[in-house]
């Protein structure tokens, strides 16, 4: 009869490199089972039902609106935004200042007739600082 220690001492080693294999295989087949449910219409959002010998495809309205700000006088970030979409249909605007002081303003909307469509508003003036000359000391690029 065999002791415990000699059926343990026993088993197939299995390599480092078999069992990246191993993992590699795993991943792989993963990854067919997760693209086989997308196909199918189980992953994605929604899928055609067949209901009385027609495909009817079931979605939900894309409808919402949303906006939001930032003022943060710590780093100066100031900038807005705010979207609505109504079906195909997407408006939009988004203002933001810019570091030489103007403002920007983008007002922008998009539809299947007439594609993605932006006018671009710069409002303000531009102050740029005034530039400072360097003192140079010694000669011929000499600290002293």
């Amino acid at each position: 009869m065999e002791s415990i220690s000699q059926l343990t001492t026993d088993k197939p080693q299995v390599s480092k490199a078999e069992k990246q294999q191993t993992i590699q295989n795993e991943a792989i087949v993963a990854l067919i089972a997760v693209i086989a449910c997308a196909e199918a219409g189980f992953i994605g959002g929604y899928a055609p039902i067949a209901a009385h010998g027609h495909a009817v495809d079931y979605y939900a309205y894309p409808k919402y609106t949303f906006n939001y700000g930032v003022h943060s006088p710590h780093t100066g970030d100031v900038k807005n935004q705010w979207e609505s979409r109504d079906g195909d249909v997407v408006k939009g605007s988004y203002s933001l200042h810019e570091p030489d002081g103007t403002i920007r303003t983008v007002e922008y909307t998009a539809d299947d007739h007439n594609g993605f469509n932006a006018v671009v508003h710069k409002s303000g003036h531009a102050v740029h600082p005034a530039v400072v000359p360097v003192a140079h000391y010694g000669g011929y690029g000499k600290y002293y």
